[in-house]
């Protein structure tokens, strides 16, 4: 199969779908593999390594899109891309469509297969594809909500981890999954008092053997109020496997912060988990509400896209090796969970409400 590999066109998006290994193991399987020019230099990855290993060098996305059958790319395609998409095309890559009609319309208007890397599920319920994406977004959360707590950044002027004589700072996390586990692991690492909203008992008793300094807590809507009021960080991990996210941070909780307190909703990418949040970009990335400051960069992962690439790759390529094989994927159920959209239709459940 001739594979095609774009280059990343969303704002400051510096991944690529295959690093030149995993693009050269392609190549040794018999498939022809096409990368679009200089699209893994923001990765560390030039021209050459690729095509040392038997990659062609697509001169420009036109090409690249008309060679391309499998197109395997990082984010969801935009306006750039969407010109160059085709009914045969089978695009896999990350989509979240749930919160984005526009773009969900076009892609049923253009007819194509789309398998989402964030909906490709195991019978056990796990999400393979976007668990290293959610881990990274995990620890950039606390990191940038770090810098942003600083004085010159517009924060409250807050040390999250304390010293002696100073109080120790708080961060409160929704959700304890593979975003809101890493959120909370770094924070509790860097001396936080960390607060964990989460509904899962086994995922209470993961976050628990963090630390004396996590604490657990059921979201009760009382609960979570003044357990915010208090937080310097507020992080947002929440998901439902395909839909939009919940909001389970309102208006009225938010205006209980304190003025420079920071909020990261790392769930944006599905419509966002607060009532505040709107989608941002690493150009400008923060907004304020109520005095507090919101990050909701809808591609986190993107600001280090040389971890980035090379963990999004390892997760991907195993799929991307079965739907290389011919029509035989179809009877993978992993892969079949992730079709989102196929033939003018919406396929996936999570998606056959949406209004477009």
């Amino acid at each position: 199969m001739r594979i095609g590999v774009p280059k990343e066109t969303k704002t400051l998006e510096g991944r690529v779908a295959l690093v030149p290994a995993a693009a050269g193991d392609l190549v040794k399987r018999g498939h022809e593999v096409w990368i679009e020019k200089d699209a893994g230099v923001k990765s560390g990855f030039k021209d050459e390594q690729y095509t040392q290993l038997g990659v062609k060098i697509a001169a420009d996305a036109a090409e690249l899109y008309e060679k391309g059958q499998l197109i395997v790319k990082v984010k969801e395609p935009i306006a750039g891309d969407l010109k160059h998409l085709r009914k045969d095309h089978l695009l896999f890559c990350y989509l979240h469509l749930a919160a984005e009609p526009a773009l969900t319309k076009q892609l049923l208007d253009i007819g194509l297969t789309g398998i989402a890397f964030e909906t490709v599920e195991l019978p056990n319920g796990d999400l393979p594809l976007l668990a290293p994406m959610s881990v990274i977004a995990g620890k950039i959360a606390v990191q940038v909500g770090t810098h942003l707590l600083h004085q010159p950044e517009g924060g409250k002027g807050k040390l999250l981890g304390g010293l002696p004589s100073t109080e120790r700072g708080k961060v409160v996390v929704f959700g304890a999954g593979q975003a809101g586990s890493a959120s909370a692991a770094l924070a509790a690492a860097g001396g936080s008092n960390v607060v964990v909203f989460e509904m899962r008992q086994d995922r209470m008793d993961q976050m628990m053997r963090l630390g004396n300094n996590v604490t657990t807590l059921y979201p009760y809507a009382d609960v979570v109020a003044r357990e915010v009021a208090s937080a310097d960080l507020v992080v947002g991990a929440v998901l439902v496997t395909g839909a939009r996210a919940p909001h389970v941070l309102t208006r009225e909780m938010l205006k209980g912060m304190q003025d420079g307190s920071v909020v990261v909703d790392i769930s944006i990418d599905q419509g966002g988990c607060f009532e505040t949040s709107r989608p941002t970009t690493w150009k400008e990335p923060t907004y304020v509400e109520e005095g507090v400051t919101h990050f909701c960069v809808t591609n986190m992962p993107g600001a280090v896209p040389q971890t980035s690439s090379q963990a999004i790759c390892a997760a991907i390529l195993p799929w991307v090796n079965k739907l290389a094989s011919g029509d035989a994927w179809r009877q993978n159920q992993a892969l079949v969970r992730g079709i989102n959209v196929e033939g003018g239709k919406l396929v996936h459940p999570a998606l056959l409400d949406m209004k477009l």
